[in-house]
């Protein structure tokens, strides 16, 4: 699907990393370069055309973030440097004065790192208590194990909405009357679900929503925090400087500017955003619910494919996404994806940021492949045909 809006497909590659970013389309790129060939100014700031220009064209993808996600309200749209900035300003911005000693924050063993060393952090502050909904033989979270797992002191239910490794996909709006139900604030990390499924703050009743730019086609080093209202603004930032403040006087006297600008110090990435909103431009174009559709018909094709390869271990076949974790039995993660690297396949190899779930795969480290709507059945026929000849491996690789 539109693999002619790609220049780097042009180049004989196969790319199967899209669960660590994705490639970027000629519009984003060309968004991108039209900001800073004739109107690269500053925001918020500037008495004159070019910066008002910039200026509009950074708050108007707010307004298409809201309407991608379905949110209520454009000010409920925060411009993060990515998903991982966007958890640690929910986490030491909001929880640090919310969560007490001996409150409770669930998370999962296959939580990402950006969802897991914040809470850590919060732990050694706060003294609270960090608990794991148990997964069930599939790696998966269960409605049942998460209401097993709630207790009176339960405040917070932190999780992805699609998890990095295994691909788990998880019924959010069924967590989220579950968390609601027992005051359970609930936060979501939809880095690997907002690219690729419809997306909808209201009808799943979500607090908290991060994401990252740059995994749905948009550049690094921009994302998104998502919060409601009354919760953004029980929010303190946690940087300080232009932009973000009414006034300061000399005797320590500040007044800071209302919600989202606030938690907008600095500089932003102004290009960035404005590629983001290029980005979702781009996916509103193609239509999300066609993007999910066409990335299971793949993996149902994939797995298919590689089922037939004794040589091949996987450990997630039956999740939702797009996303598979195998190994080649008897050879270490990396050294097969350094092997597919020969044929330009791109994978990704090692624990992918989720260190403690070892402890549930019982495997520390997995290749993954993570489809996206670029992607073919021709590529993954490709990819079945290199690791069938796979015993040659070493000769290739050293």
């Amino acid at each position: 699907m539109h693999r002619e809006d790609f220049p780097i497909l042009k180049n004989d590659l196969i790319y199967f990393d899209n669960g660590a970013t994705t490639l970027k389309p000629k519009c984003v790129i060309e968004a991108m370069n039209d900001y800073y060939y004739n109107y690269g100014a500053n925001i918020h700031r500037g008495d004159y055309k070019i910066s008002h220009k910039a200026s509009e064209e950074y708050e108007l993808v707010r307004d298409k973030v809201k309407e991608f996600i379905n949110a209520r309200n454009a000010k409920e749209i925060v411009f993060t440097s990515g998903a991982t900035d966007a958890l640690n300003k929910i986490v030491f911005g909001f929880m640090k004065d919310y969560l007490h000693e001996s409150d409770e924050v669930l998370i999962t063993k296959s939580e990402h790192a950006s969802n897991v060393l914040p809470w850590f952090e919060l732990k050694k502050l706060n003294n609270i208590k960090i608990n794991y909904i148990p997964l069930n033989e599939n790696h998966e979270l269960t409605l049942e194990n998460l209401e097993k797992s709630i207790t009176k002191n339960t405040k917070v239910i932190s999780i992805a909405s699609v998890t990095n490794v295994v691909g788990d996909v998880r019924d959010i709006a069924s967590i989220s009357k579950i968390a609601h139900q027992h005051n359970i604030i609930l936060v979501v990390d939809g880095s690997q679900s907002v690219p690729h499924m419809k997306t909808d703050v209201i009808k799943d009743d979500i607090d908290f929503l991060i994401f990252a730019g740059h995994k749905m086609l948009g550049p690094t080093g921009v994302g998104v925090l998502y919060a409601k209202e009354e919760y953004l603004e029980k929010t303190y930032p946690i940087e300080f400087g232009g932009g973000m403040n009414q006034y300061f006087e000399e005797t320590g006297e500040v007044e800071y500017k209302s919600i989202p600008t606030r938690f907008e110090a600095g500089t932003p990435p102004i290009a960035e955003v404005i590629g983001l909103g290029a980005a979702i431009d781009y996916l509103q174009s193609i239509g999300m619910d066609n993007i999910n559709k066409y990335e299971q018909e793949l993996k149902k094709y994939l797995v298919s494919k590689l089922e037939k390869n004794k040589k091949v271990i996987l450990y997630n076949k039956s999740s939702e996404s797009g996303i598979l974790a195998f190994n080649l039995e008897g050879i270490f993660s990396q050294d097969t994806a350094i092997y597919l690297d020969h044929y330009n396949i791109c994978v990704r190899a090692g624990n992918h940021c989720a260190k403690i779930l070892k402890n549930e795969i019982n495997i520390k480290n997995t290749c993954r492949i993570s489809l996206y709507f670029y992607n073919t059945k021709e590529e993954i026929d490709k990819l079945v045909e290199v690791l069938e000849n796979s015993d040659d491996l070493f000769k290739v690789i050293l």
